[in-house]
């Protein structure tokens, strides 16, 4: 039995669950803070979740997961066949989170967790996100999902990462930044209704109250 270690809060804690209903690998939760403390460094080697247990064995970065559980549960495959369009569903996740959500990331200490933001880095961020949507516009494809006509690893992903940006730069700039994108909430719509998004919504709420009862006792 798979299990899956983290916070039902991440985003990318939530991308591995969400490819782990959709392919109805079994898997257990156990809830996990981020910590330097030996012991958990024991089991994630920077600090980090999500990680998964297997058996004895650890394994960390979520894309590292996703891949891992993809070779091993080849059934209902979340990556095509097809070397250039698996390299194409990869390239497009490593774009949401690396010129998307990791850019936008900058903004929460302000935006969710009650923190100040320079302007400085404002003005960095707004300039960097606006380059990164443009070049997603080119790179998504919304037909229906977001890297084709199949349900793929980059929607696990996209409807993680792209609700964030929304309120991150809604609540920084006073306008979603990927509005330029037109399709993207008619898309996260359509992702939200599907059942295993509507599980992973309703136990983020849980956890995040877990979070700010936690947060209150520091």
């Amino acid at each position: 039995m798979l299990k899956l270690c983290g916070f039902a809060a991440s985003n990318y804690y939530n991308k591995v669950k969400m490819q782990l209903m959709e392919k109805s690998v079994p898997f257990e939760e156990e809830l996990v803070w981020p910590s330097q403390q030996d012991e958990h460094l024991a089991r994630t080697p920077i600090g980090k979740i999500p990680f998964l247990e297997i058996g004895n064995t650890q394994l960390a970065e979520s894309q590292v997961i996703s891949e891992y559980i993809e070779d091993v549960y080849p059934e209902k495959p979340l990556l095509p066949k097809d070397p250039l369009a698996r390299a194409k569903v990869r390239e497009l996740v490593e774009f949401i989170e690396l010129h998307l959500e990791l850019v936008a990331r900058r903004l929460y200490r302000e935006a969710f967790f009650g923190g100040t933001v320079s302007d400085e880095t404002k003005k960095e961020v707004e300039k960097e996100l606006a380059k990164g949507v443009k070049a997603f516009k080119r790179l998504a494809q919304f037909s229906p999902f977001v890297a084709g006509p199949e349900f793929t690893l980059a929607d696990c992903a996209a409807v993680q990462h792209l609700p964030v940006v929304t309120m991150a730069t809604k609540k920084m700039y006073g306008r979603d930044f990927l509005e330029e994108v037109p399709q993207v909430a008619a898309y996260v719509k359509e992702m939200n209704a599907r059942p295993s998004q509507q599980k992973i919504a309703e136990d983020r709420k849980v956890n995040s109250r877990l979070m700010a009862e936690r947060s209150a006792k520091k």
